[in-house]
């Protein structure tokens, strides 16, 4: 039980100190970001047209995935992948575009890897992703 408690308060720690991390972010890059319930941040650059993927949606996507001090940790210039085995940011984020959209998604850490370090990326991270969805299949 101590055990569980310990996680939940981590895991709240994270979301207050990932919040202050995103709100420095879009303010030093003057972004105009909008924020879902979830605490997920977005920018639309270009909603693009055609379809709008699901949660469970094939996509192509191109992508830069970086940390808030802009070490780079991930890319891809043609990913095609089922949303429904990628990070819930994603999921949820790619939903506010079309075919041929841009943006950014600035994920907090409780839609991504939680506390558990994850390749390049340390745990309780906020990631931002540079994105073009290509295409929605």
């Amino acid at each position: 039980m101590l055990q569980d408690s310990t996680i939940i308060m981590k895991k709240n720690k994270f979301k207050q100190l990932n919040e202050k991390e995103i709100l420095a972010y879009i303010s030093k890059h003057q972004l105009d970001a909008q924020k879902t319930e979830s605490g997920l941040h977005y920018v639309i650059v270009s909603k693009g047209e055609g379809k709008s993927p699901t949660p469970e949606s094939n996509v192509s996507i191109a992508y830069i995935g970086y940390l808030t001090n802009g070490n780079i940790f991930d890319k891809s210039e043609n990913l095609e992948i089922n949303l429904s085995v990628v990070i819930e940011g994603w999921k949820e984020g790619l939903s506010y575009f079309k075919e041929g959209g841009e943006g950014i998604l600035i994920i907090p850490s409780h839609l991504a890897y939680g506390s558990t370090d994850y390749g390049a990326i340390p745990g309780g991270s906020v990631l931002i992703f540079d994105i073009i969805l290509s295409k929605v299949f």
